[in-house]
């Protein structure tokens, strides 16, 4: 009898007919009820053979499928289980099916493992414990290897170090401030970047300056050197400084006022013949030989005395000579490498160092940190000499790199003239001096007329401003409770009671150039003012004074001869008009807070 569901070589079992009777009565007894079949099992004598012929059915059945495995040759690691998923263990009654004829043979599939619920759960743990899940990269080729399409530990990538540096920067006034910088960064870029976190007026002209405190040194980097790499010279009580520099590339406008003839050694074997711009091109070229020469004040090395020598400056080096003027090489001593040195001007030669003179620099190896006895200390004559020995030797180390930098600066500077300028129309270029005075306006053609009509009308207007001001209950003008008495005090040109000295201080620091200025109270004139300016690298002060016209106070450099209400007039009209000055108004001296 075939049985619906049931594969053909089960009928050929041995005990087949009779295990599936005992089957079928358990289920029945299942169907029927607790009930009933305990009251049968009262009735059937035979009732605990039952449960056993029950296991012996499964036990076969398990039997017969190992042997089916066997004998087809399917190798399988998988363990037979029950249906409550627990492993299945072979029982002592085991007994072995027949063997199958080839033609009774089923050709089946290879069966499926099935995980133990312990490898499971083996399994589950290890994925909770893992630092990274098995997560889909979407970038393979990033990943190490490069085949794998998951990210795993070792295929992250590494935190690497930042490439982000501390500085400090400081103002004038003491104050600092911290940025983070990249490594990379330049002095230029350094500049810009607090020009513009600072809201400075972006006149191209700042700098930052390499100051040493315990040496009494200082120096203003080129916008081309790498900040970071300059921090690394430097020691725990250095600094950088932010403040202004108009002097940085004057020797590209005015290669004379930097370089005198005497000092020249081509100047004077061609009897000064070369013009300007010959002068600059035989320093940038590299293939040419220019000299600097000249006597300087030399300190000896770990000794407080000073020698005054004869010194060439040439591209191998400085070099001194041991007999008189003589330039034969055997006559020539190497003072100072250029290579791996940079120039320093001293701001407390007199003090620390015993110079003869208030002109000294000197030449600081790159690494020498603290160390006094490793500097050589330079003493000039005067500014200029003291100035163009250091130009020339920026020019020696740095050579076209200074007029690249040059370009660049002008550039920028044209750049922003364009924005800051203001445009003159047309109209305005075609406008003509009138005079009113009469019934009918006439055009004056004289230009000497037209100058004085100006003057009186500014004059007028002085007048009437002044006029309204008594009658709001002004007190007059220059009056300390008056506005125009101190309104200047908020000019970033104007530095309060300062000394002589300090004046000059800060002139030298930013620059001494055509135009550089600065106004402060005057110390032996209470109620007067000093106009301090440079010219031609000397500075020149002029004492402003009180002058009374028709009860009025006004303010004049010239004797009363231009008078002005208050010091923003005075120095908005120096600056468009020479006057008596030696040169108009350029540079104001200021200082910056950050």
């Amino acid at each position: 009898m075939a049985v619906a569901g049931c594969p053909d070589y089960f009928l050929h079992h041995p005990n087949y007919k009779d295990n599936v009777d005992r089957a079928a009565n358990h289920r029945q007894a299942d169907l029927i009820g607790p009930s009933f079949q305990q009251s049968a099992s009262h009735n059937s004598p035979s009732h605990q053979e039952d449960d056993v012929d029950l296991e012996a059915l499964v036990n076969d059945m398990n039997s017969s499928l190992e042997s089916l495995y066997t004998s087809c040759s399917v190798q399988s690691e998988s363990t037979p289980l029950l249906h409550n998923g627990q492993p299945h263990r072979p029982s002592a009654y085991h007994t072995h099916a027949q063997p199958i004829s080839p033609h009774q043979r089923l050709r089946r599939s290879q069966p499926m493992n099935i995980l133990a619920v312990r490898r499971l759960q083996e399994e589950a743990q290890q994925y909770r414990t893992s630092s990274l899940p098995a997560i889909p990269n979407p970038f393979p080729e990033l990943c190490s290897p490069a085949s794998s399409p998951t990210l795993s530990s070792g295929s992250l990538p590494q935190c690497q170090p930042s490439d982000k540096y501390i500085i400090k920067i400081f103002s004038e006034d003491g104050m600092g401030k911290v940025v983070e910088i990249p490594a990379d960064m330049t002095a230029r870029d350094l500049c810009q970047f607090l020009v513009y976190k600072n809201h400075c007026v972006d006149d191209n002209s700042w700098a930052l300056v390499e100051h040493h405190p315990a040496l009494g040194l200082e120096r203003c980097l080129e916008d081309h050197e790498l900040v970071v790499q300059v921090q690394t010279s430097m020691i725990s009580e250095s600094k950088f400084l932010f403040r202004k520099n108009y002097a940085k590339y004057e020797f590209f406008k005015n290669p004379l006022n930097f370089f005198p003839e005497q000092m020249i050694a081509w100047c004077q074997e061609t009897n000064g013949t070369i013009p300007p711009s010959q002068l600059l091109q035989n320093f940038l070229n590299s293939s040419s030989c220019p000299e600097i020469q000249g006597y300087l004040y030399v300190k000896e090395m770990g000794r407080k005395s000073w020698k005054k020598l004869y010194v060439f400056l040439r591209r191998s080096g400085l070099y001194f000579s041991t007999k008189g003027t003589s330039k034969e090489p055997r006559h020539l001593q190497l003072l100072a490498d250029l290579e791996d040195s940079n120039v320093f001007t001293v701001i407390t030669g007199r003090k620390l160092h015993s110079a003869p003179t208030d002109f000294e620099f000197c030449i600081k190896p790159n690494k020498v940190r603290n160390e006094v006895k490793e500097l050589r200390m330079l003493c000039a004559e005067d500014e200029q000499s003291r100035t163009c020995w250091m130009t020339a030797f920026r020019l020696f180390k740095y050579g076209i790199l200074l007029y690249q930098n040059y370009k660049i600066h002008q550039q920028r500077k044209t750049l922003l003239s364009h924005f800051s300028a203001p445009v003159r129309s047309v109209s305005e270029s075609s406008l003509v001096a009138m005079d009113f005075s009469g019934r009918i306006g006439r055009v004056i053609d004289n230009p000497v007329e037209a100058q004085s009509a100006a003057m009186e009308e500014g004059h007028a207007w002085r007048k009437k401003s002044q006029q309204r001001m008594n009658i709001l209950g002004s007190p007059s003008s220059l009056h300390p409770s008056s506005l125009s008495g101190v309104i200047h005090r908020t000019q970033l040109w104007f530095h309060g009671r300062i000394s002589r000295e300090e004046s000059h201080k800060l002139i030298h620091q930013q620059g001494r150039v055509d135009g550089m200025f600065l106004l402060r109270d005057s110390q032996s004139n209470p109620k007067a003012f000093v106009l301090t300016l440079c010219h031609h690298q000397k500075i020149k002060h002029f004492q402003i004074l009180l002058c009374e016209e028709d009860g009025q106070m006004f303010l004049s450099l010239d004797d009363g001869a231009v008078k002005f209400t208050d010091l923003i007039q005075l120095v908005e009209f120096y600056t468009l008009n020479r006057g008596v000055l030696p040169c108009k108004l350029k540079h104001p001296c200021t200082t910056v807070a950050l």
